[in-house]
């Protein structure tokens, strides 16, 4: 058992056999790193669970900043601000995000654990076993998406106020799909806590391939951005082709902006002429021709899907033939990890803080705690317990190795969510843009 971390600052990863104790939680062996973060499995420890009982077999993600970006206070700030949000989606079709907090100096985040792929994972794995993801399957994808995205763009804090939530990072990477055919959208609350505060152009490539036209020119974005994007991702379902790309950043960012999309079906003969209407509608350039919100898209995608007959157990069929080796490897991780257990040994004394909670079920809370200040940003209260919610299973940040040409992009940051129209972070790429693309 290993209860303390590796030289130089490194955080021992552990395994099932071998779990690390990482304040009321055991880390049971990394399942992803990222330039940002580290990803990874985990369960509470017996000795945390609460009161009355506990699920400890239920798995964690805990996703811990990189120490060297804990420096900056902006970014930590940003990362706490974004946080308390994640806590409040409390939605099917969100990956759940449970706590936020400090242990021994590292900023970590507690989420669901969801064991399965990715969406760039899934068109990948079509591509070299040339097939499709089923226009059913594709149309129930995106259709949760929209589940998730419009109750963000609605949610409401304890007055009624709208929070104003836009993900603005709706990607492949950031929808994963379980084994089990959940359908869930990845960090939507704490993508922007991803962003590093740059200028590159180079850093954000890799996401300009689902902006929108007016997010790729730098105007105020809302909630029809997120349904620009989440139509990008229903026509590369459709197509398994990338939908724009570009030699140059700049080449790229012209493609988008001009919006100018061939429906789905001169690429599958099997999308019916209905279907190419929902993904040209959803992918309008001028917003007023566009779904104005989520839900109508997913409505739409509902009632085209209705004639399929479709059931979500499909997707869970789908999912285990197309990752028949990793779906066995990962149900044998899971029986090994659900065995881990340090029982036997006392609580540590360690340096631990809790800078935001999810609320405990019932609770009525409905809105953020008050946000930090920067000199404020990471002096959390105490550790309490862990609240007595569903603990599930999911995290990002998979390992992106031998992508296809295709559907290839460079890696990059985890995000850009944000709950207001601008993102001044990004002001100076903005306006450099502004000039490249002004009409």
């Amino acid at each position: 058992m290993s209860t303390e971390p590796a030289p130089h600052g490194k955080l021992q990863p552990g395994s099932p056999a071998d779990p690390t104790a990482f304040g009321k939680y055991l880390l049971l062996g990394m399942i992803a790193r990222g330039g940002m973060a580290e990803v990874y499995r985990a369960k509470l420890r017996q000795t945390a669970m609460p009161a009355g009982g506990g699920e400890p077999e239920r798995m964690l993600a805990i996703k811990c900043m990189r120490p060297q970006l804990a420096k900056e206070a902006r970014f930590v700030e940003m990362f706490i601000r974004e946080g308390k949000l994640a806590v409040l989606l409390d939605a099917t079709s969100i990956v759940r995000t449970f706590e936020i907090g400090r242990i021994e100096g590292r900023y970590f985040i507690a989420m669901e654990y969801i064991g399965g792929k990715d969406l760039t994972q899934i068109l990948r794995r079509c591509q070299e076993s040339n097939q499709r993801i089923p226009v059913p399957h594709a149309c129930y994808i995106a259709a949760k998406m929209s589940e998730g995205l419009h109750y963000a763009h609605t949610r409401s804090d304890a007055e009624g106020r709208p929070l104003n939530i836009v993900n603005r990072d709706v990607s492949p990477s950031n929808v994963r799909v379980s084994y089990d055919g959940e359908v869930k959208l990845l960090d939507f609350g704490i993508a922007q806590a991803m962003l590093k505060f740059t200028s590159e152009i180079g850093v954000l490539k890799g996401k300009f391939s689902y902006m929108s036209p007016e997010q790729i020119r730098g105007m105020p974005v809302d909630a029809r951005t997120d349904v620009f994007s989440t139509g990008i991702i229903l026509h590369e379902m459709l197509t398994t082709e990338k939908l724009f790309r570009g030699d140059t950043e700049f080449a790229l960012m012209e493609k988008v902006r001009k919006a100018d999309v061939a429906p789905p079906s001169k690429f599958n003969r099997r999308v019916p002429e209905a279907l190419d209407r929902i993904v040209l509608k959803a992918l309008a350039r001028d917003l007023p021709d566009r779904y104005q919100t989520a839900k109508e898209l997913g409505d739409d995608l509902g009632a085209f899907a209705a004639q399929y007959r479709f059931n979500p157990s499909e997707m869970q069929e789908f999912m285990r033939n197309l990752f028949r080796v990793d779906y066995q490897k990962e149900a044998d991780e899971m029986v090994a990890c659900r065995a881990a257990s340090l029982d036997s040994e006392p609580e540590l004394s360690i340096e631990s803080e809790l800078v935001v909670q999810a609320p405990a079920a019932g609770s009525g809370a409905s809105h953020p705690p008050p946000l930090p200040s920067s000199r404020e940003a990471g002096r959390g209260q105490p550790t309490g317990q862990a609240g007595q919610g569903a603990i599930g299973a999911g995290a990002q940040d998979g390992r992106q190795t031998g992508r296809s040409q295709a559907m290839s992009e460079p890696p990059s940051v985890s995000g850009t969510a944000s709950t207001q129209p601008g993102d001044p972070s990004s002001a100076s790429l903005w306006s450099r843009l502004r000039k490249k693309f002004t009409k």
